[in-house]
């Protein structure tokens, strides 16, 4: 019965130090302080407002790619808040996905989101050169319908392409990661 014990108290140690990884050493452990002062600016409403061809991989919880799309964004903007509506194409899939969000601005470096795929609403918010938009995003049902929690974290370069890194979980371990750049195009 002792052995019982040990065995349950290391793997009570195990998961501690998994948790404690996730939570002080990792890509979720950034803070947007971590890019205070950072250039150029991330500004919503010109960082994202344009016309953008986004490149992408998709990685299941294995590392393994498990999609690679090429995405249409497009985002307009005004003093309280905008659209961006995004178009992917993925590879080996004959019709595209597409989803709009709705945004509100809810100060000068922040806001809300809502989209028809994203279960209650989305916040996002910018410092320096970088933008954090946290959601729960609800997978079609030819996907199982799971509802992930997400991480996005959006990097502004300086000629003003964007890399976007995202970290999505279903009850704390990680399912998918995802990795695009976008390129802003012509009009």
């Amino acid at each position: 019965m002792a052995a019982l014990g040990y065995i349950a108290a290391g793997f009570a140690l195990c998961l501690a130090l998994v948790l404690a990884k996730d939570h002080f050493w990792s890509f979720r452990a950034q803070s947007l302080s971590d890019y205070a002062g950072e250039a150029p600016e991330f500004d919503v409403r010109t960082s994202l407002g344009g016309v953008f061809l986004a490149d992408g991989v998709i990685y299941d919880y294995s590392g393994r790619v498990n999609a690679r799309f090429r995405a249409n964004i497009t985002g307009k903007f005004n003093e309280v808040g905008g659209v961006m509506d995004e178009e992917f194409f993925y590879a080996g899939k004959a019709e595209p996905q597409r989803r709009q969000w709705r945004i509100t601005f809810t100060g000068p470096k922040t806001f809300t989101a809502e989209a028809d795929d994203i279960v209650g609403t989305a916040l996002g918010e910018a410092s320096g050169n970088a933008l954090r938009f946290t959601y729960k995003l609800r997978l079609p049902e030819r996907l199982g319908g799971h509802v992930l929690d997400v991480v996005d974290w959006l990097y502004l370069m300086e000629d003003g392409t964007i890399v976007n890194r995202s970290d999505m979980r279903k009850f704390g371990v990680r399912a998918a990661e995802l990795i695009a750049i976008f390129h802003r195009t012509e009009e």
